[in-house]
């Protein structure tokens, strides 16, 4: 199987779930190019940068624009964080800053629907975040999980998931988010501390997800 990982920061790259039984390659959009649609699945990650920030990332209309096509044709698609919301948008659904600031650390999430995809997950976990923005459900869409402040997961058709959470995380990648000056946690040593005693468990999930996924893929 190829897949395709669609990156936007050096720092929100495929981590996790780069399997090494797939032949997983990573694209840029920042280079003024636009990829293939001949692989067998697409994952798109997050990054720094907002979905409406076209102005300072001109690229994103063009990624808009193919994440349109690639969920009409039906290829199957995984969208993380800025590519949920990519997704969303790209699919004609608002999306815009979180009301009340950002979801940074560890926050619970309720599972909502039965799903050959999210169903690996349990009812209720606590998920890993990192995003000030949200968004509507696109049309159609079907709702998978949420927390108490917003979406955190749906479906569009047979072929498409978006999740806001972060299941791809490592530990290193956490901790670099952390010591970001330029988007601080609001208690970084208590989130350090957490994070060492839980990133093991959600790794388990997010290697559950991720393989889900890839099987549905296959």
């Amino acid at each position: 199987m190829r897949v395709l990982s669609v990156v936007h920061s050096p720092e929100a790259r495929t981590e996790l779930f780069a399997r090494p039984e797939q032949s997983i390659e990573e694209f840029s959009f920042s280079g003024g190019e636009t990829p293939a649609l001949d692989y067998d699945a697409y994952m798109v990650f997050g990054g720094a940068m907002h979905p409406d920030q076209e102005l300072e990332h001109p690229w994103l209309v063009d990624e808009v624009t193919w994440l349109r096509e690639l969920v009409e044709r039906g290829t199957p698609v995984l969208g993380v964080c800025l590519g949920a919301q990519l997704i969303a948008r790209a699919l004609g659904a608002w999306s815009g800053p979180l009301a009340g600031g950002p979801e940074i650390g560890w926050h619970e999430v309720e599972r909502v629907a039965d799903d050959p995809v999210l169903g690996v997950l349990p009812e209720r976990f606590e998920a890993f975040e990192w995003h000030h923005y949200t968004y509507a459900l696109p049309d159609g869409a079907v709702e998978l999980a949420r927390s108490d402040r917003c979406n955190q997961a749906y479906r569009v058709g047979d072929a498409c998931w978006a999740v806001q959470f972060h299941p791809e995380v490592t530990h290193a990648q956490v901790l670099g988010w952390i010591d970001d000056k330029d988007d601080p946690a609001e208690d970084p040593e208590r989130l350090r501390a957490v994070t060492a005693a839980k990133i093991g468990r959600w790794n388990e999930l997010g290697l559950a997800l991720c393989d889900a996924f890839l099987a549905r893929a296959g």
